[in-house]
């Protein structure tokens, strides 16, 4: 049985049980910030739908979380806990039954058998599984490429280099600089790199961190990416890596950033 949930106090034990245990913790309630940020304003937010999965007896055996964008027909798992195949099975459900010809993204702990073996079933596609970075102290170094904040001079070239297949898309990081800044890094007046990371939180993150292929290996990621965090030196940030990313993972290390509990993998749905 499911409930929509308008309050979500009683249910915070079960949260918290379920969030400790190494299969079924959720990688988006890793640390304090996160834990405020998707659970605790979560029934607060316009396009959330939070609610819970009881069993016969009406215990709670399943606590979910989506973002829900109807008039775009995209949805996704902002905070999914539950240890029991039951209600994983429900929950797939009551996705089928409300949320046809919907796009929903799944990100969870890669130990997860009960999601997997689900989203297999029903051919989701995955990507491959990250690796969770916190920068603990900043390494600053010494830039040898230019790297500017976003200007509107460069908006089209932006737009055409940013990456197609994805949600935020150059467009629409555009219509979101309260949640985005831009870093762009410039070859001869022309856009050869991005890096999109948000700013407003207490927790922020690189989104996307893009290099035209034949100005790779000159240093210019690292060079965004150290000006992306002098911006926002204050506050903490945290990023994810593709676990097979060796490259990428030595240059987070360089400024500063090491490996910490909370990896994830994303799988994409279409419910027909």
């Amino acid at each position: 049985m499911i409930k929509i949930l308008k309050d979500i106090e009683e249910y915070v034990f079960f949260i918290n049980k379920i969030n400790k245990t190494d299969n079924y913790s959720d990688p988006m309630l890793s640390n304090e910030v996160q834990m405020k940020h998707n659970l605790l304003e979560s029934v607060n937010k316009k396009d959330n739908i939070t609610f819970g999965i009881f069993d016969h007896n009406n215990i709670i055996i399943g606590f979910f979380v989506f973002l829900v964008i109807e008039e775009e027909k995209y949805a996704e798992m902002i905070v999914g806990l539950s240890d029991n195949k039951k209600a994983y099975f429900e929950l797939f459900e009551y996705l089928f039954d409300n949320y046809k010809a919907y796009n929903i993204d799944f990100v969870y702990n890669p130990n997860n058998n009960y999601l997997n073996e689900l989203l297999k079933e029903y051919n989701a596609s995955f990507e491959i599984e990250q690796q969770k970075m916190q920068l603990i102290k900043f390494n600053n170094i010494k830039r040898k490429n230019e790297v500017i904040l976003y200007s509107p001079k460069y908006k089209e070239q932006y737009i055409n280099l940013h990456l197609k297949d994805t949600y935020w898309t150059g467009e629409k990081v555009l219509t979101a600089f309260d949640k985005f800044r831009v870093i762009l890094a410039i070859k001869d007046n022309k856009v050869v790199g991005y890096v999109d990371i948000t700013h407003k939180y207490e927790e922020n993150e690189p989104y996307d961190v893009f290099v035209k292929e034949e100005y790779r290996n000159m240093g210019i990621a690292t060079d965004m990416l150290s000006y992306a965090i002098e911006l926002d030196k204050n506050k903490r940030i945290m990023l994810l890596v593709d676990i097979d990313n060796e490259k990428a993972i030595k240059l987070y290390e360089k400024l500063g950033f090491e490996k910490v509990k909370g990896n994830n993998i994303t799988a994409h749905l279409y419910i027909e």
